[in-house]
This record gives structure tokens, sequence and C-alpha cells, in this order.
């Protein structure tokens, strides 16, 4: 009986030990990786916006930025994302304008009491984050080309063209872009509904940003008339357009010791982060994390 205990504790105590070493074997595995990460790469926050004020975008959110209650969201929020720390922060406006934007957040750094409205969210939360975080300068790094992401809606309410590709998964997307997913689809219907902070909550989640390229440009690529490519080259023009912007972040000088905030439109942010995510040189930080109190 007392050896027969004996060796139920000695499985026992082995058993302990196996479970152990093959837990911590990954959790430094992850550890060694995340540090080593860190001190090689570009660290960067790629916060998704909506466009404050009036746009041209085919969506648009319900939001009024010119309330007090509106700034102290901003600025709550604003708070939120500079303990980040960025030392570079990129916006939504075209490189060529950097002179006239930088000339505004001087303007704003020497009297901060109201926020600068006039680029949208680029100034108003940018700005107030380059405040917060001393940073010298702001870079804008979009690129405008002009493409149709109406031509499948075009097509298929036009009673002389046929959509000629698959015009069942075409409307599935443009009508039940999260069929798969109810519960991001109850807050999407809810939107108009949720606080500043919750609408970003939102709209930086994984599978909200795959929606915004999705119903600006991958939708296209089920639209055609018979063996025309209309939906595949406006896409196109969309993924240039993005590039070009990725490419308007490489020309900036920085080095490893640089942290890069961008605030852009949700379908710039989502395809900056599929460029990102593969890139050498940088590395992307949990947006959620930093827009949680």
């Amino acid at each position: 009986m007392v050896k027969s205990d004996y060796m139920k504790q000695m499985i026992f105590l082995l058993c302990v030990v196996f479970i152990c070493c093959t837990e911590n074997k990954p959790l430094e595995k992850n550890k060694e990786k995340t540090e080593t990460s860190e001190s090689e790469k570009i660290q960067v926050l790629n916060l998704g916006s909506f466009h404050f004020g009036d746009t041209t975008d085919a969506h648009k959110t319900e939001f009024d930025e010119s309330t007090e209650a509106a700034h102290q969201e901003i600025r709550t929020i604003s708070k939120l994302l500079a303990r980040f720390r960025p030392t570079i922060i990129c916006i939504e406006n075209l490189p060529e304008y950097n002179t006239e934007i930088n000339a505004a957040y001087q303007e704003y750094l020497k009297n901060p009491i109201n926020l600068n409205s006039k680029y949208g969210e680029s100034s108003m939360i940018g700005f107030e984050i380059g405040r917060l975080s001393q940073v010298d300068s702001i870079y804008g790094i979009d690129n405008y080309m002009g493409y149709n992401y109406s031509v499948g809606d075009f097509i298929e309410n036009s009673a002389d063209l046929k959509n000629a590709v698959d015009p069942a998964t075409y409307l599935q997307l443009t009508n039940e872009p999260f069929k798969e997913f109810p519960a991001l689809a109850k807050r999407e219907a809810n939107s108009d509904n949720l606080s500043l902070l919750e609408k970003f909550k939102l709209i930086n989640e994984p599978v909200y940003l795959d929606y915004s390229i999705t119903t600006n440009a991958d939708k296209l690529l089920y639209v055609g008339i018979e063996s025309g490519f209309e939906g595949a080259d406006n896409a196109a023009l969309f993924y240039h357009r993005n590039m070009k912007i990725y490419t308007n972040l490489n020309r900036i000088p920085m080095t490893k010791e640089d942290r890069v905030f961008i605030i852009m439109g949700t379908a710039h942010t989502a395809f900056l982060r599929e460029f990102i995510n593969r890139s050498p040189k940088f590395e992307m930080v949990n947006t959620l994390e930093y827009l949680n109190n």
C-alpha cells in the first residue's frame, strides 16, 4: 500500500514537471520574439477614423464635432492615444500642404484652448495628440486618385446593364456585410447612438477594417459587364492609391527609436495594416488597447 502511494506521488510529480516545461517553452519564445521585435522595428499606432464634418465618402457617421461635449470626448480620446508617446504623427492630407498644416499646428500649440477643426479629425485629434506628446511636426501622407466605388451599384440598378460576374455575392456584401458576425452587425446598426469612444472601438475592430477594404474595393471584383473588368479596374485604382499612401509614409525620415501615430479613414488604415504586417521595418501596436480607459 505504501509502495503504491509512493508510485502515485512520483507519477503526479512527473506530470507536473512535464506540464510546466511544456507551457513555459512557448511563453519564453513569445517573450523573446516580442523583445526582439520591439528593439528592431519602428512601433506604429494605426488608428482608423470616420471623417468629421462634411465628407464625400460613401459612408457617413453621424457626429457633430462642433459641440462642447464633442470636444471633451475628443480630448479624452486624444489623451488615451497619447499614452503611445508618438514622435511622428501622420494624417490624411497631401504632403504638398505640410507647410500650411504645420503653420496651423504651431498656432494651435500657442493657444490650445479650442481644438482646431479646420482639417477635421486630422487636426482635432492629430494636433491634440501632437501637443500632448510634444511632437514638432505633422506629416500628410495622403494621395488622391479618382475611382468609381459606385460602379457596382450603377450596373445592378441599370435596366440596360447586367452584372455578368457574380451579382449574388456582390449584393450580399452590399446588403449584409457582417452576415457572419451578428454581434458586430448589431453594434454597426446602433453606431449612431454610440459614444465617440465606442465608435472608434467599433471601426478599429479587425473585422471592421477588413470590411472597409471589402466595401471600398474588393466587392467590385464581383462586378463586370459581359467579359469586361469594370469593377476590378476601379478596385485597382483604390489599391493603387493606398500603395502610394504607404510610399509617402516611407518617405518620412525616421529611426528605430521613433514611434509613429497615423490617423486616416478606416479603409486606408486597413490597407496600411496589411502593408505594415508584412514589413521588416514596422510593427503595429494594438490600437484597441490604447482606446481602453
